[in-house]
């Protein structure tokens, strides 16, 4: 093996330029070079590259985003795309492929393998939903961006005697939502895993408002039911105790320099992806489990669904009393 391409696709998180110099830098030490694929797999059907050296990806780590870039390609789903894509890797001279991103970019990792390009998958997802692994790059970052808020939220919901209503980022997962309200010492939370009515909600802030307490912090995935401005509609309405304000963190949960954490978990899993590669290992994600990187079958991680936490979801009903 003496070249090998790197992508960034799908949603950014932080730690993405971490992976990319780890990439980079187990591949020259074993010999090999690397070729950067701009744009995710936008880039791979244009052919839009670059060539990755030690220095140009010094310092990179410490970066939010990815410098690689990245997007969404509906154009890769397609057959034909695919097979514009493999054909792009072998004019590229390509030996292997390294996929940095969340559900959909694995997917396009695993047909890339299918059709015989050797390629290996890294998970870099802020919902946390990927299967294989304890925990994926940008997840830990983006907690603490969650948390940073939920405290300053909260200094300024005491001092009104306010609700607030939080939506994190979260479509088929609970992770970010419920591990920031019990990080973050929230009231209720509400998760695509665990629907709540609003009859639940009102009867839940009746219940702190006659406790003392004085705020009402709610965190609402972006996936769950009901969904964050339907319930602060209904609070308002209500005005069961305390007056409603929403917050949609929105894209904020995806910026930001990486915590040491996912610098570190970045680290591994780029150079474990790097030696998968040249051990002769495709068709698999490197994930984290134990505090070590270890491969999983990329048929095996996209058929399962992440489970809810359940340990946390019963933690976090207790901690709110």
């Amino acid at each position: 093996m003496k070249r090998i391409g790197v992508l960034t696709s799908g949603g950014d998180a932080p730690g993405m330029n971490a992976c990319i110099r780890a990439v980079v830098r187990a591949g020259l030490a074993h010999g090999i070079e690397t070729v950067g694929i701009r744009r995710g797999y936008t880039g791979l059907l244009k052919c839009d590259t670059e060539f990755l050296t030690s220095r140009s990806v010094g310092g990179i780590a410490r970066w939010g985003g990815t410098v690689l870039e990245t997007a969404r390609c509906p154009e890769f789903r397609t057959a034909d795309g695919q097979r514009k894509g493999v054909d792009n890797i072998r004019d590229l001279g390509l030996d292997g492929l390294i996929v940095i991103g969340g559900d959909g970019s694995l997917r396009g990792a695993l047909a890339l393998h299918q059709a015989g390009v050797p390629c290996v998958g890294v998970p870099a997802s802020i919902d946390n939903d990927i299967c294989g692994t304890e925990t994926s790059i940008g997840v830990d970052t983006a907690m603490n961006t969650i948390l940073d808020a939920i405290d300053k939220i909260k200094d300024t919901a005491s001092a009104h005697r306010r609700a607030f209503v939080i939506e994190v980022m979260g479509r088929r997962s609970g992770y970010l939502a419920v591990a920031t309200g019990v990080a973050g010492g929230a009231e209720m939370v509400i998760v695509p895993e665990r629907p709540q009515s609003t009859d639940d909600i009102i009867r839940e802030m009746l219940q702190a408002s006659e406790r003392g307490k004085p705020h009402f912090i709610i965190i609402v995935a972006e996936g769950a039911t009901p969904r964050a401005s339907e319930i602060c509609d209904t609070l308002a309405t209500a005005r069961p105790g305390f007056e409603a304000r929403l917050t949609v963190l929105g894209h904020v949960q995806r910026g930001g320099s990486p915590s040491a954490a996912d610098r570190l978990l970045a680290t591994k899993l780029g150079a474990g992806a790097v030696e998968a590669l040249i051990g002769g290992r495709s068709g698999v994600m490197i994930g984290i489990q134990a505090g070590q990187p270890v491969s999983f079958p990329l048929e095996q991680v996209l058929s399962e669904e992440r489970p809810a936490e359940e340990e946390l979801l019963r933690l976090e009903e207790m901690i709110a009393l």
